[in-house]
């Protein structure tokens, strides 16, 4: 069967997938997922693998992450994992389990932070003054 590729995007983040034919085998960034840190980041990008058990156990998965920060990556490649096991599987009732598990698992969450603006410390906070 032809390979499968996806992508997923969170904030400045970037996750290519690659689903192959193979025994379950999970990479990310050339390192196996068990070996992937920080853990909460690793049970975030387990969630679409733990939501469909047997029809992961048939595929190879390879991420190629890239951008961002450790959280925003692993949101990136669950979302990019789950839009490949929806493609490769082609079956309408694996999106609708990662719909109701939660809708980012689909579509990509577009939000990114306020870009900081001139005369205060951050997007919307302007400096006191000490006087009056």
């Amino acid at each position: 069967m032809k390979p499968v590729i996806a992508i997923g995007r969170r904030k400045a983040s970037l996750a290519k997938v690659k689903i192959t034919p193979g025994k379950g085998r999970v990479i990310v960034n050339n390192r196996a997922l068990d070996a992937f840190e920080p853990e909460l980041a690793r049970l975030k990008i387990l969630e679409p693998l733990q939501l469909v058990p047997e029809l992961v156990k048939g595929v190879d998965i390879t991420v190629e992450v890239k951008g961002g920060g450790f959280m925003g990556q692993a949101e990136a490649a669950r979302t990019a994992i789950a839009r490949g096991l929806f493609e490769w599987s082609k079956d309408p009732k694996v999106r609708e389990i990662f719909r109701h598990y939660d809708w980012t698992l689909i579509k990509s969450d577009v939000r990114f932070k306020e870009t900081k603006k001139p005369g205060g410390p951050g997007a919307r906070a302007k400096f006191q003054k000490s006087y009056r």
